[in-house]
C-alpha cells in the first residue's frame, strides 16, 4: 500500500484513497527515517534540544540542574516508552541507562501538530492538545480548528532553517511553544478529523511536491483514548458492537489499537495503561460514551 500504514486499525482512513504504487507516504518513523536520509537527524532528540538552546546530554554527562526529562535519545516506536522525570542527583545516577537522554524539563501545553511542508516552508497547520491521564497515557486529544499563532511563528522559524529540501507532512510535538520531537511523518491517529479531502490532498503532496487544500471544513474533533490495565490478555470486541459505536450521533471513527494475536508485552505502550481503542468524534460526549460501550465490553471479558 502507498500509504504504508503498520497497524491495521488506521487502514480505514486511506483505503480509499487513489495513491500511485510509486509513491510512498510515510505513516510510520521506521519508514521515513530510511526514505529520508537527509533529515533523519531530527530522530535524534538531544539534537532537536540543542538546536533550542535547550540543556540536554546522553546518560552519563550529569545535568546542570534538576528537575530533567529522561527518554530515549531516539525511539521510533513511541508511546512514551520509558520516559520519565528525574528529580535529583540521586535519582539521575539510579536510572543511568545506555541510550537515554535528558534535557530540560518544560512546562505548558503539550500539543501535537501536524505541518505540511513544501521545501521547507510550512504551508498547511493542524494542532491537537491531550489530556493527560497519568504515566504517559492521554484521556483524549482535542484537535483543534484554530490556528495556534505562537507554535506557528516558533515552529515555523525553525522549519525553514533546518529542514531545506524536505516536502511532506512534519510532526512536532511541543511543550510550552518548544520542541520535544519532530517526526518525518503524520499523526495517523485521526487524519478523519481534519476534513473532506486530506487525503486526497496529502496524496498530491507526495506525488506533485504541492500542497492544494480547500480546508473550508474545519472544526473542532476529539480523539478519545480507553486504556486498560497492563497484564490481562485482552480480546477484539465484536464487530458489530464496534459499528454500534461507530454509529453514535458525531462518532468519526473506531480504533480498536492492539493486535489480539500478539503477547501483551510485545506492544509498545507507556507505563499507565494498555491502549485498547481510540474513538475520533466530532462531540466529545459522543466520543466518551463510545469509549464507555467499549470500556464495558473490555472490564466484562478481563474479569
Amino acid at each position: 500500500m502507498p500509504i504504508c500504514e503498520a497497524d491495521p486499525w488506521r487502514l480505514q482512513y486511506f483505503e480509499r484513497a487513489a495513491c500511485p504504487p510509486d509513491v510512498n507516504i510515510p505513516t510510520e518513523d521506521s519508514d521515513a527515517w530510511l526514505w529520508y536520509p537527509d533529515h533523519r537527524w531530527v530522530y535524534d532528540k538531544i539534537a532537536i534540544a540543542l538546536s533550542q538552546g535547550l540543556d540536554a546530554g546522553p546518560h552519563g554527562v550529569p545535568p546542570p540542574r534538576f528537575p530533567v526529562f529522561s527518554k530515549p535519545i531516539t525511539n521510533l516506536k513511541g508511546m512514551g516508552v520509558a520516559s520519565r522525570v528525574l528529580s535529583s542527583q540521586a535519582e539521575y545516577e539510579a536510572s543511568l541507562t545506555p541510550g537515554h537522554m535528558w534535557m530540560t524539563l518544560l512546562d505548558g501545553r503539550h500539543v501535537s501538530s501536524d505541518v505540511a511542508v513544501v521545501d521547507g516552508e510550512p504551508r498547511w497547520w493542524r494542532h491537537a492538545t491531550g489530556e493527560p491521564g497519568g504515566e504517559g497515557t492521554f484521556d483524549h486529544w482535542t484537535v483543534h480548528a484554530a490556528h495556534d499563532p505562537g507554535i506557528e511563528a516558533y515552529c515555523g522559524s525553525w522549519i525553514r532553517q533546518h529542514l531545506k529540501g524536505y516536502t511532506g507532512i512534519l510532526n512536532t510535538e511541543t511543550i510550552g511553544g518548544r520542541m520535544i520531537e519532530v517526526h518525518l511523518r503524520m499523526s495517523d491517529q485521526w487524519p478523519d478529523l481534519y476534513g473532506a479531502g486530506w487525503v486526497d490532498a496529502l496524496v498530491r503532496l507526495y506525488q506533485e511536491r504541492r500542497w492544494d487544500f480547500a480546508d473550508r471544513d474545519r472544526r473542532d474533533g476529539y480523539s478519545v483514548v480507553l486504556f486498560g490495565p497492563h497484564g490481562p490478555r485482552y480480546r477484539h470486541p465484536p464487530p458489530a458492537l464496534v459499528a454500534q459505536v461507530r454509529r453514535l450521533p458525531g462518532v468519526s471513527s473506531v480504533q480498536i489499537t492492539f493486535h489480539e494475536d500478539k503477547e501483551p508485552e510485545r506492544h509498545a505502550m507507556p507505563p499507565g495503561g494498555f491502549r485498547l481503542a481510540v474513538v475520533n468524534a466530532f462531540d466529545l460526549q459522543a466520543g466518551r460514551a463510545g469509549r464507555e460501550m467499549l470500556r464495558t465490553h473490555f472490564l466484562a471479558r478481563a474479569a
